[in-house]
């Protein structure tokens, strides 16, 4: 059963930012310490800000917080205030440690090494943001959007994006360099896709509520999910039970949770992995919908 209580939930959203904390650390150490002083970047926005940072000098740490505050904005009004907070908190801190770390010397100068350990820091760092319901990188919130409207899934949006980057990265760091950091980026993909149960993977939940209108129609409207509703009985209760039932992915799930925790009714939910969809499951949210 899902508990109401503010205490609870703000000890809950406590430990999730203590946790993107953690991974925010990782990750800064990982970029910063392994593969910046190797010539190799990351994908996404923070890739296009250390090219940026290549090219015309400035503070990193800044850049990267400069090109993704758009993002952020972008998402407000579509995954929710909670996540927009993770996923602020995330950057901002991820920004600031990237400076802390200028007067740190590198970790490793090998580049076969820095290749693999800083592909699974990073990854893993990443993974347990991601987890926790945030993001270091306003590309993974454009994917999350497009992949509500679009049968491409979040992982190939990213995917698509950081083809893309990694190609101007060839023009600046030289090909050698670039297919280094692809390579990076799939072996931190592969320790995410551990961490936080792939990018792309998708989630079946089934709500069990008395009602259910509220939930269903804030699924509609927030995650741009259709919901499925049959009806139940209660075995001890002897009550009309509804039971929802939508399909959503890994990144969604702690939307979900807000959505849940925003309703009155008390609700029993279970999550569980689905290994394949056919057919479309998303609905076209019309424009004056936020």
């Amino acid at each position: 059963m899902l508990r109401k209580s503010n205490k609870i939930l703000g000890w809950d959203f406590i430990l999730s930012l203590i946790l993107i904390t953690i991974g925010a650390v990782m990750s800064a150490i990982a970029l910063k310490l392994i593969l910046i002083p190797n010539s190799m970047i990351d994908g996404g926005m923070n890739g296009v800000s250390i090219i940026l940072n290549t090219l015309f000098g400035g503070s990193l740490g800044l850049i990267i917080f400069i090109v993704n505050l758009p993002f952020l904005v972008l998402g407000y009004n579509q995954l929710g205030k909670k996540f927009v907070l993770k996923a602020g908190y995330g950057m901002a801190l991820f920004s600031i440690l990237l400076e802390i770390f200028n007067n740190y010397t590198p970790l490793i100068d090998d580049t076969l090494l820095a290749t693999v350990y800083g592909g699974i820091l990073l990854g893993v760092g990443c993974g347990i943001i991601i987890k926790e319901g945030g993001c270091l990188d306003g590309t993974e919130i454009v994917a999350i959007l497009i992949n509500r409207k679009r049968s491409l899934s979040v992982g190939q949006v990213v995917l698509c994006f950081n083809i893309v980057i990694y190609g101007a990265a060839i023009f600046v760091f030289g090909a050698e360099r670039a297919l280094y950091s692809l390579l990076t980026y799939f072996i931190s993909y592969k320790v995410i896709d551990m961490v936080s149960d792939g990018l792309n993977s998708a989630k079946a939940a089934f709500i069990i509520t008395d009602d259910g209108t509220e939930i269903a129609d804030k699924i509609l409207k927030r995650l741009g999910r259709t919901v499925t509703v049959l009806s139940g009985e209660g075995i001890i209760s002897h009550g009309n039970k509804r039971v929802l039932y939508t399909v959503i992915t890994r990144f969604e799930v702690s939307i979900l949770k807000d959505i849940l925790n925003e309703t009155n009714d008390s609700s029993f939910v279970t999550v569980f992995d689905v290994s394949e969809i056919i057919g479309n499951h998303i609905k076209k949210t019309p424009n004056h919908v936020n």
